[in-house]
């Protein structure tokens, strides 16, 4: 297709018959967010693609025994009913700091950004559930005709990992508007809420009622706290750890307290004593930006790499390669990431604009979405956990689906970032940004 042709269904963006153009302006709260997300994940998204690459290298070297023991050892509390090895405290403890960094950014887009307002959140909203419904589908369509299909990982492919998606849109989208970089970051949170919603329903074991009561109470106790102008490190850590202690109980997947920490956090500034009280950062923007601002650099420079560690160090050889060809899992979600994601993506933000009767925002064509939506693709930190739940750590499709996602998050990376490199070549041709944006 032409450049001219690719302009051509914008031509009449923003004008005539009151129609409401998308991707077009951001708000304040949402620009904001989007420059502290760019800002703040491209040097963990390098740690992340570093630990991973390690894992991979330790788990297919001389040495891959040690990895094995080390990521199998158990450091239990069997007073508390805590039985779990190095590698399950990464994904299940430490993956808790990298989820309450999540819910603290849900927060502010749902209070300050891009989720505020109907107008602007049902776009990237529908995008990402059409960019999950799309992946589980293909997943879906393999593992219920085939006779040793497992049905049960049809949630593997559905999650971005924004980290690793805005490393590389760092790299090659100097020259693409603002606002279609700041969709796939709004595109990307809202698939975060999904993809918790989806660990916290589909795999958690029978819930106990009592433990859950005990965490609300945590949470709202924390609330209450923060509210009042309390940050002190020594009084939340502790009450944060308990909470995700009695979410460990009750048999929700124990992460899940992050997000509900980070949801409870106020995203507005305080006023009165309490924020005579709070930090600079949380009396003048909020709790929420202060916690983020603090918790970010630990979960992108520590909690996700680490993770990776001990979650990607999958064995790579000829006979595992080729019994993951063969099975419907490892094709599913292959296919789910590099298919279904931008296929998702496409159509949801197309029915969108003959639904709302919108159209692309001036200078933006489908291939922008679409290109965008290959990026997308690129399941990793979410993926790689979803795919333990479903069926346990070191089971052979376990390890296929992992390999999966790494062969899938590469191929999406290299062949988005291509793609985005293109059109930001087109958008420089055009004079329609500057690098500035």
């Amino acid at each position: 297709m032409s450049e001219k042709k690719d302009a051509a269904p914008n031509a009449d963006a923003g004008g005539s018959g009151g129609r409401e153009p998308l991707f077009s302006r951001l708000t304040p709260g949402g620009e904001r967010n989007f420059l502290d997300t760019l800002r703040g994940e491209t040097i963990g998204g390098v740690l992340l693609i570093v630990g991973a690459v390690v894992a991979l290298i330790w788990a297919n070297s001389p040495w891959q025994d040690s990895y094995a023991a080390v990521r199998d050892t158990r450091l239990g509390i069997d007073a508390l009913g805590l039985d779990l090895s190095i590698g399950e405290w990464a994904a299940d403890g430490l993956l808790a700091v990298f989820f309450f960094v999540v819910g603290v950014e849900l927060k502010r887009e749902v209070v300050t950004g891009e989720l505020r307002r109907m107008s602007t959140a049902i776009v990237p909203v529908a995008a990402a559930a059409g960019g999950m419904a799309a992946p589980a589908l293909i997943y879906l369509a393999f593992n219920l005709t085939m006779a040793d299909g497992a049905p049960d990982g049809w949630a593997i492919p559905t999650a971005t990992d924004i980290a690793f998606a805005v490393t590389v849109l760092a790299l090659v989208g100097k020259w693409l508007p603002t606002a279609l970089r700041a969709f796939l970051l709004t595109l990307a949170v809202v698939d975060d809420l999904l993809a918790i919603i989806i660990i916290a329903v589909v795999y958690s074991d029978s819930l106990a009622l009592l433990w859950l009561l005990a965490v609300v109470a945590c949470v709202a106790v924390f609330s209450m706290l923060v509210r009042k102008g309390i940050t002190a490190w020594y009084v939340l850590l502790p009450l944060g750890i308990l909470t995700w202690y009695f979410m460990h109980a009750s048999g929700v997947h124990a992460t899940i307290a992050g997000v509900a920490l980070g949801m409870a956090t106020p995203a507005l500034p305080l006023k009165g004593k309490a924020a005579s009280r709070a930090p600079a950062r949380a009396a003048e923007q909020s709790p929420a930006a202060y916690f983020e601002h603090v918790w970010r650099p630990a979960s992108a420079g520590f909690v996700v790499p680490v993770f990776a560690l001990f979650t990607a160090g999958v064995m790579v050889d000829p006979s595992v390669i080729g019994a993951t060809l063969r099975d419907p899992v490892a094709i599913g979600v292959a296919l789910g990431l590099v298919v279904g994601k931008p296929l998702g993506i496409l159509a949801a933000t197309w029915l969108i604009t003959r639904t709302r009767h919108a159209t692309l925002a001036r200078g933006l064509g489908w291939l922008d979405i679409g290109a965008m939506g290959v990026l997308a693709g690129i399941g990793f930190t979410v993926s790689l956990l979803v795919a333990e739940l479903a069926f346990g750590v070191g089971h052979p499709r376990d390890e296929h689906a992992k390999i999966a996602v790494l062969s899938a998050s590469v191929f999406a990376a290299l062949v988005g970032s291509a793609l985005l490199w293109w059109r930001g070549r087109v958008h420089r041709a055009r004079g329609t940004v500057t690098a500035s944006e």
